[in-house]
């Protein structure tokens, strides 16, 4: 009996991208880069001991298979912000295929990093796995933001099926100082229409703080956030929630939020091209 006829197998997109900083002359500069395949890195110029990076996917989307790398380290009494040039779409996939997206960050003594990439947005039947690993010096510091939109509201999306995992651990010294694990899928869009999850919403983000005396940020942050989320905060850890309708609502608290949180630095200049 013939064997069926079968196609060539799909191309998939993958890419790394490694960079260490270091500090010169009080100023941050790059120590080490390395790009392969569908990642790339820019970096505008950036004020005083200030780098900004921006990661690219030049695929323009992820689909079922494909696979990111990122890997950043920061050396001592550096300072970088880490940005993606647009949003990040997440594409249909075959079934049982899954786009991953691995990120892992050393941040050292006196070390300030922001991670701020722009939302991720998936689609009708998509699926990503993704996982954050941030290691941090005693005295570094880190603000963490991550927003997910689930079908564009603008353009009339809607999500049924979809499926979407998220881990995150970020370690202080030898302490585990955050972890958190995020799961919902395949049939996303029953789920998170529960009244306890997004309800008719469509974004969330989370926003977190690691730094000395972060606590004095909790009534502005309370403020700034308003009833559609919630912040806590606690020994040198500030956490908040944040859920809207649609990405541009969103960001019209995320972005006061993050100036707050970030010494009043100013936004990458890609959130606003």
């Amino acid at each position: 009996m013939p064997m069926p006829e079968t196609g060539p197998a799909p191309q998939r997109t993958s890419g790394e991208g490694r960079l260490s900083l270091k500090n010169v002359e009080d100023r941050t500069r790059i120590g080490t880069l390395f790009q392969e395949g569908a990642a790339k890195l820019l970096f505008p110029q950036a004020a005083g001991n200030h780098l900004e990076a921006v990661m690219i996917n030049t695929a323009g989307g992820l689909t079922g298979g494909d696979r990111m790398r990122w890997h950043f380290a920061l050396g001592a009494d550096c300072r970088a912000s880490l940005t993606t040039q647009a949003c990040e779409k997440i594409y249909k996939a075959e079934e049982g295929s899954t786009a991953t997206v691995d990120t892992t960050i050393e941040v050292a003594a006196g070390g300030a990093m922001a991670w701020l990439p722009q939302e991720t947005i998936l689609f009708e039947r998509s699926a990503l796995s993704r996982r954050l690993t941030i290691d941090l010096a005693p005295t570094a510091t880190a603000l963490i933001v991550e927003a997910v939109v689930f079908g564009r509201k603008a353009m009339g999306e809607d999500i049924g099926k979809a499926s979407f995992r998220d881990c995150w651990r970020i370690r202080r010294g030898d302490r585990l100082e955050h972890a958190e694990n995020f799961s919902v899928g395949p049939d996303a869009g029953a789920v998170l229409a529960r009244p306890a999850l997004l309800g008719d919403r469509r974004v969330f983000a989370t926003v977190l703080l690691i730094a000395e005396n972060c606590e004095r940020h909790l009534d502005g942050a309370r403020a700034i956030v308003g009833r559609e989320g919630g912040v806590s905060a606690w020994s040198g850890k500030l956490l908040a929630r944040l859920v809207d309708e649609d990405a541009y609502s969103l960001r019209k608290r995320l972005i006061p939020l993050i100036g707050l949180l970030n010494k009043k630095a100013e936004l990458p200049k890609v959130w606003s091209t």
